[in-house]
């Protein structure tokens, strides 16, 4: 009698199991009634029973061939069957979904899953969150809501009507503020000649040329703003990758570049800040510390707001000032009331 090998999913079983409902196949290269010996054979796949029977012959491997044929096309048969499951509405159980997992921003949770400190649950409850506040009475909201241990800084972050990804809508500027930031600023100079001994006469905290590049790309970033002559910027160019990121790259619109390094160092000194309009339109700008006087921060807030106004962009198209708001650095922010804000007018005035 001849054998075979079948498929791990395919079982032998005895013809006397069947039913009449099974298929039968008889193969056979000669006519049937030539051939007198058979060798019945059952398989069952995981669906069905399938029945064939094959001609042995000695001396011959025709029926080697016929039944590894025959067990192949079962096999091919019940796999078009579970395909056809699949595609009817059935997935497979076993098919897990892979996740990327969440890197930067992304990652943080949500605003409305985050737990707030004691502290803070307490000191929002001094200002109501949807009002619109005027100039005195948000300082003075502010001032009150700073009760850390150390002393805070009061930032001012206001929403424009732009979109800095256009040329023409790109904020980036300057502005001096009367009362000073309330933190001392570390200067460093990249010049040469003659501008050398005047960066040091001037106040500079660092004067260097080609060895202060060379310590800065070493990562030395011991200083808060680096200004440079005009004729330095070509070495300068190679420090961008690593000074850009920072904020620290000179630029002429920021006041870095310029060949009047003695009046850049004291403005720096006495409390210019420079300022950008992030990618959503937003810009972030420190005025003061909590410590300051209420008449100081006002003073600091004023000149602020008038210097993002003077400085709009050219691209700006219909309401400039979309909110504005205050805060200390730890602290909740105050709405401020943009029309209030725009019309304010010193006493003095």
């Amino acid at each position: 009698m001849a054998s075979c090998t079948t498929p791990p999913s395919l079982m032998l079983a005895h013809p006397q199991d069947l039913s009449s409902s099974l298929r039968f196949f008889s193969h056979s290269q000669r006519p049937l009634s030539r051939t007198f010996s058979f060798c019945p054979l059952v398989l069952k796949s995981s669906s069905k029973w399938v029945r064939f029977s094959f001609r042995a012959e000695p001396k011959s491997r025709t029926s080697h061939a016929v039944v590894a044929a025959l067990a192949a096309e079962v096999e091919l048969a019940e796999t078009v069957d579970d395909t056809a499951d699949g595609v009817d509405g059935s997935a497979p159980t076993d098919a897990v979904a892979t996740v990327k997992p969440k890197k930067g921003k992304a990652a943080l949770p949500l605003k409305r899953d985050r737990s707030r400190s004691k502290r803070f649950l307490e000191i929002q409850q001094l200002r109501e969150r949807k009002k619109e506040y005027d100039l005195k009475t948000a300082i003075s909201l502010v001032k009150q809501t700073a009760k850390t241990k150390f002393v805070e800084t009061v930032e001012a972050h206001f929403r424009l009507n732009i979109d800095p990804k256009y040329n023409d809508q790109q904020l980036r500027a300057t502005v001096n503020l009367p009362k000073g930031t309330g933190k001392p600023v570390k200067v460093a100079v990249l010049t040469q000649g003659e501008k050398f001994d005047e960066a040091k006469n001037a106040g500079a905290d660092l004067v260097g040329g080609e060895d202060l590049i060379e310590q800065i790309k070493g990562g030395f970033m011991e200083f808060d703003k680096l200004i440079a002559s005009p004729d330095m910027m070509p070495k300068v160019a190679s420090l961008g990758k690593i000074l850009g990121p920072r904020g620290l790259m000179p630029n002429p619109k920021a006041g870095t570049v310029t060949p009047n390094i003695p009046q850049a160092i004291a403005e720096f000194k006495q409390g210019k800040v420079e300022y950008r309009a992030d990618k959503t339109g937003i810009v972030h700008l420190p005025f003061g510390k909590a410590d300051f006087t209420e008449e100081d921060l006002l003073v600091n807030l004023l000149a602020a707001v008038k210097s993002v106004e003077t400085n709009k962009p050219s691209g700006a198209k219909g309401v400039y000032w979309k909110s504005a708001h205050i805060c200390s650095s730890m602290g909740p922010s105050v709405k401020l009331n943009i029309r209030e804000m725009l019309d304010y007018r010193p006493p003095s005035e």
